[in-house]
């Protein structure tokens, strides 16, 4: 092993031709703080150009977690007692991440073992390479803590089949290592016990010939069973025509998922449907990231936010009090407020990458 360097809660080493990125917060199950953001960042620049370096693998300590999301608890202080702007500035970079995530010139392997929600997705999901294992649980849930899904989830959900990315951006299900590979968002599984194994034949053999090796046989999908009722039921064009199509479905499951989109905020509920939608029509993974910008800061200034984190993560009551408490109550300029244009304070990412096309 050379290069060993640490930081407080990301580990950096190069073993052979790996370089290897560890977030490391395994008693926070390794969620993202802003330093963490811009330490991957940087190592991602110092080994872009590093001849010695051909492939880039993310981890995460302990053995719970890659990353269950952002710091939520910091986003909470924000937008209950401060201005918004360390949220905001935070967004800012993590989004700018995950799009160079996306475009990194070399692969990117990142190993979704255990839990890996929200941020944690954005870190890996946009990768090259993406394994899961049989102990992965990946889930967008923002709807729960009256958020809506970021870090590229709506590009990512909107590719998936059908309409399984929209039952899992509504309802925040969790995906084992079978329905993380059918919705598009993991390419392999390897087993929990070949990770060292693939990780230390990376050091000096190329990455298809140590995916050869370990990937195993992927377990069946549950959802796959599920699709008939979750394609007619969330093609609806409204909440409430999804919700009442769930309900009179006659599917156990079908009837599940209605009493979970019940529990979630009603205005995350209509933002996310409509950033879905929005974001199956726009041309790359960089608008769409433009476009989750505008509705994240939106979302700072809505009464949701604050006590969906408060429900479940600071008080963990699991009981919020939702405002506005019902879909009907939800207006169309409530959510058309989400999408509005934040002039100077743009992302800026489809225009950037809409320039670097230009030939001359």
């Amino acid at each position: 092993m050379t290069g060993a360097h640490t930081e407080e809660t990301v580990l950096r080493r190069t073993e052979g031709r790996a370089a290897h990125l560890v977030l490391n917060r395994p008693k926070a199950l390794n969620a993202l703080t802003h330093a963490m953001v811009r330490s991957i960042d940087r190592a991602l620049t110092d080994w872009e150009h590093d001849p010695a370096i051909e492939v880039v693998v993310l981890t995460g300590a302990g053995d719970r977690a890659l990353c269950a999301g952002g710091d939520i608890r910091a986003i909470h202080e924000d937008a209950r007692g401060g201005d918004g702007t360390a949220s905001r500035d935070f967004w800012r970079d993590e989004y700018r991440l995950n799009a160079r995530i996306a475009r990194y010139p070399k692969p990117y392997v990142a190993v979704m073992d255990g839990i890996v929600m929200g941020g944690g997705v954005g870190v890996s999901a946009h990768g090259s390479v993406r394994l899961v294992t049989e102990r992965s649980r990946v889930a967008m849930p923002e709807t729960g803590i009256g958020f809506v899904p970021d870090v590229g989830g709506t590009y990512l959900l909107g590719l998936a089949p059908g309409e399984l990315g929209t039952h899992v951006a509504l309802t925040g299900a969790q995906l084992d290592a079978g329905d993380a590979l059918l919705c598009g968002l993991a390419d392999h599984c390897v087993p929990s016990v070949e990770q060292p194994g693939l990780l230390a034949g990376l050091a000096d053999r190329p990455l298809r010939e140590v995916l050869q090796r370990y990937v195993g046989e992927a377990p069946p999908s549950a959802l796959a069973a599920e699709r008939d009722w979750i394609d007619d039921c969330y093609a609806a064009d409204s909440v409430e025509e999804i919700l009442g199509r769930l309900l009179a479905h006659g599917a156990p499951a079908a009837k599940e998922a209605a009493e979970t989109l019940l529990a979630k905020s009603p205005s995350a509920l209509k933002a996310t449907l409509e950033s879905l939608r929005r974001a199956r029509r726009l041309a790359s993974l960089e608008e769409v990231l433009d476009q989750e910008y505008r509705v994240s800061c939106a979302a700072l200034s809505t009464p949701d936010l604050v006590e969906g984190i408060r429900a479940q993560v600071i008080d963990k009551d699991r009981a919020p009090h939702w405002n506005p408490g019902t879909l009907a109550e939800v207006a169309d300029a409530d959510v058309a407020r989400y999408f509005a244009p934040l002039g100077d304070r743009e992302l800026g990412l489809g225009a950037t990458i809409r320039a670097s096309e230009v030939p001359w």
